[in-house]
């Protein structure tokens, strides 16, 4: 027959009080009682002990055992470590509602003893039903593993920028910043001992051409590295909003809960790249005329919210927007943190981020907090 031919390729573990009722389900599925395909344990400490110590495919359980019940065995089957086993449910005399029951809370099937001729053919769909749910929750454990290691993966990278960024700041601004200062010392000196007018000229043309090289060099180290980070969150903050102002002419207001807010290094390096990104897309798409950030700590969060009175930015519009914007959404994730896009009645758009200053508990930072 095919069914036990089948069946003999598997280990079935069958948890029944009665040596009676074993043998009949035997007989029914073609197979010998003394196989070593077939087990029959009659206590739930048995049970659980031959589910620690080898593997089935399949449990047949008996629905009234001695001073237990098949979900009782359920419920052991559900606290063993690895894969699951599928498991049927066997009875004469369970109720409707148990057999409801019994299937509800995740048994694959219910067979009656007094249709034991089914009991192959529940066995086959029951297997077939646990490869498809085993596949689906190894698809879905690798997809998981692929997510977790692209984040970590986005994350030693945003690492590895950060701290490019920071040495070129360094550079910039001892090297090159140091040298530009010492030319700008020589031009002066030429101004003052310059007798011939083209001469002077020219020096006076060279050290606004320098003030503007020194201008820009101080703009590239605050945009790769900003020194005023190391004064804190509330200071960083502060010095964007007024230097977003002077640069753009709009009218730009800040407030902060504390002069001082206590914050990891990483969530106010995150809070600063987000107000960053989120000026610059103001000035370049807002066509607004005021912009206002609060910076907050109430409740162990930190918030940093950036409103604008300008053309209202959607959420579907993110794809079309520059690379400023792009991203800020996993880079808060990195600290636990998330952002929101919201938008303001008919006019304007505040981008919102919450940071929790504790690590939440089994986060990717915690972890990396730990290693670290």
């Amino acid at each position: 027959m095919f069914f036990p031919l089948l069946l003999q390729r598997l280990r079935i573990l069958h948890l029944e009080p009665s040596e009676t009722d074993h043998w009949q389900m035997c007989g029914a599925l073609g197979l010998d009682p003394s196989s070593t395909v077939i087990e029959r344990v009659d206590t739930l400490d048995r049970f659980k002990q031959r589910l620690t110590d080898g593997l089935h495919d399949i449990v047949v359980s008996a629905y009234h055992c001695d001073g237990f019940t098949a979900m009782d065995a359920w419920e052991v089957l559900l606290g063993m470590p690895g894969r699951q086993p599928a498991f049927i449910v066997l009875s004469r005399s369970a109720s409707e509602a148990e057999a409801i029951d019994a299937v509800r809370r995740g048994a694959c099937d219910f067979v009656r003893k007094s249709t034991l001729s089914q009991l192959a053919r529940v066995m086959l769909r029951a297997l077939d039903a646990s490869r498809i749910r085993t596949a689906k929750e190894d698809s879905q454990a690798e997809l998981a593993g692929s997510v977790e290691r692209s984040t970590e993966l986005n994350e030693y990278l945003r690492k590895c920028i950060e701290e490019e960024r920071q040495a070129i700041a360094r550079e910039v601004h001892d090297d090159i910043g140091g040298s530009l200062a010492a030319l700008k010392s020589d031009l002066g000196w030429i101004c003052k001992q310059a007798k011939e007018p083209d001469v002077l000229a020219h020096a006076n043309a060279a050290t606004e051409m320098l003030e503007h090289a020194i201008g820009a060099s101080q703009r590239i180290v605050q945009d790769l590295y900003p020194p005023v980070l190391e004064r804190g969150i509330v200071a960083a903050v502060d010095w964007l909003a007024g230097s977003f102002e002077q640069r753009t002419g709009v009218k730009t207001a800040f407030t902060s809960t504390h002069e001082v807010i206590h914050a990891p290094e990483d969530v106010q390096l995150v809070a600063y790249r987000t107000a960053q990104a989120a000026l610059t897309t103001i000035a370049r798409h807002a066509a607004c005329s005021e912009v206002r950030i609060d910076l907050s700590d109430g409740e162990n969060m930190l918030t940093l919210e950036i409103t604008d009175n300008g053309r209202r930015l959607t959420r579907a519009e993110l794809p079309e927007r520059p690379r400023a914007l792009r991203g800020l959404g996993a880079r808060a994730r990195t600290v636990d943190g998330r952002l929101a896009i919201r938008n303001r009645g008919g006019a304007g758009t505040s981008i919102i981020l919450s940071v929790p200053l504790v690590p939440v508990e089994g986060s990717l930072r915690t972890a990396r907090l730990q290693q670290t």
